[in-house]
């Protein structure tokens, strides 16, 4: 068995469910996450803590200190039949690779496996998965084969957990799953391209010294050809390392590309406020207040300004919700320059240049460039 302290372990247990772990009810609490298969557990002393990721019959494991991990995989195995798999190295279909850098995550199975189900293992690549065309629209004839679409769309999906690069262009074709036209899989087929030139590309989590959330927000206005709606986007890092990000259409239409962007923002906040939330319940409270960047000078002045209230009652719900979180000291908007606007890759097609500059932003990066420490 291979595992340390800096290591997360792996295991596998067999036909037992979560409610039935024979550890006693205090040593454990419990904080569920989405999707509701997932669990995370935590236990602590007062100066030592593990952590247990449960899904299904999987489980990964760390702890603060080697005899710690040891003593808690002993008494698992006491109480079920497991496997101890060592330091880990995948999970849930991820591959997990320890650099000098930090872990470094990728699907390259995955990814293969998506190409040779569309047919498209020797497909010509290309270098970004979205061109910078006006989004998507309704119109064009109907697929021959709507489920053939839909099974690929829902494989990207899953290829976003390690490849935040991808989200946008993702997002826009799942809009139109439920009637999907030649044009989007046009669309697809330009993702898959994408993904065929960057199998070796992955997330890297790295440790940093400093351990502060650093979110960007953006808001692409009235890009939605069919229904003026707005698209969301954000990037949430932790210290040097991206863990959460987001691009979605608004629920509604904005009336100004401020509006739209102040949408964004409190989505941007409320993503934080629940990362903040959840680092307190693992007992890892942020001590230092979350920047929030945004590219819209009218936003910022909003979010710290009650005097434009009277004159922005449509937004009123997330005024008051970003106000909020401001006058709490949990939260700082300030303006950060387009050039510097790293969720831009979660709204809207970009420049190759560009995209590649933000992609690698996002720690998207090889293996050997992680090692290097390149960006």
């Amino acid at each position: 068995m291979s595992v340390d302290s800096t290591a997360p372990s792996t295991a596998s247990s067999k036909h037992h469910e979560l409610g039935s772990v024979g550890l006693p009810p205090s040593f454990f609490s419990s904080v569920l996450l989405q999707p509701r298969q997932i669990l995370l557990c935590l236990f602590t002393t007062r100066v030592q803590t593990v952590y247990l990721l449960l899904y299904v019959d999987d489980i990964v494991l760390t702890a603060s200190s080697m005899g710690l991990l040891q003593r808690t995989i002993s008494t698992l195995q006491h109480e079920f039949s497991m496997k101890d798999l060592g330091q880990l190295h995948h999970f849930l279909g991820m591959q997990v690779q320890h650099t000098p850098s930090g872990l470094f995550l990728s699907q390259r199975q995955y990814m293969i496996d998506i190409l040779d189900r569309a047919g498209m293992s020797n497909c010509k690549p290309c270098s970004t998965p979205v061109d910078m065309n006006p989004k998507l629209s309704a119109d064009g004839p109907p697929v021959s084969d709507p489920t053939y679409f839909r099974s690929l769309a829902g494989a990207l999906q899953y290829l976003t957990f390690t490849r935040p690069d991808i989200s946008y262009a993702v997002q826009q074709i799942c809009l139109h799953m439920h009637d999907p036209r030649e044009p989007h899989l046009a669309a697809l087929k330009r993702i898959l391209r994408y993904i065929s030139g960057t199998l070796h590309l992955g997330l890297l989590i790295r440790p940093s010294s400093h351990t502060e959330l650093i979110v960007y927000s953006d808001a692409d206005w009235a890009g939605c050809p069919d229904t003026r709606r707005s698209t969301s986007g954000y990037a949430v890092f932790l210290g040097d390392s991206l863990v959460s990000w987001s691009s979605k259409r608004q629920n509604t239409v904005s009336r100004s590309s401020a509006e739209a962007e102040y949408r964004a923002v409190a989505n941007a906040v409320a993503e934080a406020s629940w990362l903040r939330q959840l680092l307190s319940e693992l007992h890892t409270p942020l001590r230092k207040t979350t920047l929030v960047y945004c590219d819209n000078i009218s936003t910022v002045y909003m979010s710290s300004n009650p005097i434009q209230h009277q004159r922005t009652k449509h937004v009123e719900i997330d005024l008051h919700f970003v106000r909020e979180h401001v006058a709490l000291g949990d939260v700082r908007v300030l303006h950060v320059p387009t050039t510097s606007q790293f969720a831009d890759i979660f709204t809207k097609g970009l420049p190759t240049s560009v995209f590649t500059e933000f992609r690698s932003s996002l720690n998207v990066w090889t293996p050997d460039a992680s090692t290097a420490g390149a960006c």
